[in-house]
Order: structure tokens, then C-alpha cells, then sequence
């Protein structure tokens, strides 16, 4: 099964990977980073809108270069205060040759009231170099999420969560289509 991702980062294409193995065999994940066409840092529904642009425009690439996949998967990040309370959530999209998507979230984390304004301005990883020092593995996999869990869980775990949310109406489609 060859599945085109919309980013390069390798910490995503890793919690994809790992999310997919799950339930399909012999997988392909090629990363292809693709415009989200949003804010920098996506805030409430730009963070849907982000991640259903990039399977848009992952689709329209994979079109224009002739790659055949089967499906097209993206994550995208952001803060919401859709439940009252400021939170960073992902959203991961994914979406097959028929356009039949389904989408799925990761688990959640809060954010302090006095940080939110700094989050949607500049976006998390600067405010997260502030409160912690930079540190080049944060960017590439664990995330903020490994600092703020002392390493109990990290980027790829949550991309990881999202995506098998995300194959639930895959992996039952008889069920819920």
C-alpha cells in the first residue's frame, strides 16, 4: 500500500507509520511537504482547515508529478479553546482516491492563559524555546508534549493516537459507511 504524507518531518511519518501497522501490511509512507495554506500556529478551526488543505494540495502534487497512492494523510497543529479552556490538539486527515475522509485528534494538552496570547501570535515551538531551551530533538521528534510529560509521551505518540482515530472509519468501513 503506498501512502503519501504532507510533511517531511520525521516524527510524524514515524506515528503514521506506527498508526497503519497497526492494521495494514506491506506500507510505503513517502513524506511530501505541502502548504497548509493557514496561520503559522492554527488556531480553533484553521487547525481542521490546515490538515484537509494539505491532503488538497498533496493530492493536487501527487497528481501533477504522476505518483499513484492509495492514500493521502496529513496531521496539522494547533490551540483551540473549542471546550472553553485553551488546549494544542492535532488533527490528522486522511483521505483515499475516492475522496472518502475521515479524520481523527490526538489527545489534548492545556495551555496556561498566560501563554495563549504568545502561542497564537509568534507559535507554540517559539514558546516553547522560551520556557525550555532549544533543543533540536524536541523539533525533530518528541515535541513539547516529551518536555511537559518528563518523556512519557512524545510527538510521535500523539501523531501516532491521531491517525489510528483517524482509521476508524477505515478499518470498519462496513460498519460505518
Amino acid at each position: 500500500m503506498k501512502i503519501l504524507i504532507a510533511t517531511k518531518n520525521q516524527g510524524k511519518i514515524e506515528g503514521a507509520t506506527r498508526a497503519l501497522q497497526n492494521y495494514f501490511e506491506d506500507i510505503e509512507i513517502i513524506g511530501i511537504p505541502v502548504k497548509s495554506d493557514v496561520s503559522e500556529q492554527p488556531v480553533n478551526d484553521e487547525i481542521y482547515n490546515g490538515a484537509k488543505n494539505r491532503v488538497k494540495n498533496l493530492k493536487k502534487y501527487a497528481k501533477e508529478n504522476n505518483i499513484v497512492a492509495d492514500l493521502y494523510l496529513s496531521i496539522e497543529s494547533g490551540i483551540n479553546n473549542s471546550l472553553g479552556r485553551w488546549m494544542i490538539t492535532n488533527i490528522a486527515i486522511i483521505e483515499d482516491n475516492n475522496n472518502f475522509e475521515s479524520y481523527g485528534t490526538s489527545p489534548s494538552f492545556p495551555v496556561p492563559d498566560r501563554l495563549v496570547q504568545d502561542i497564537i501570535e509568534t507559535d507554540l515551538s517559539q514558546v516553547m524555546n522560551t520556557i525550555f531551551e532549544k533543543d533540536k530533538e524536541r523539533h525533530n521528534k518528541g515535541g513539547g508534549i516529551q518536555l511537559l510529560t518528563h518523556n512519557k509521551i512524545s510527538r510521535i505518540d500523539l501523531t501516532e493516537m491521531a491517525f489510528i482515530m483517524a482509521l476508524t472509519k477505515y478499518i470498519n468501513e462496513d460498519k460505518w459507511r
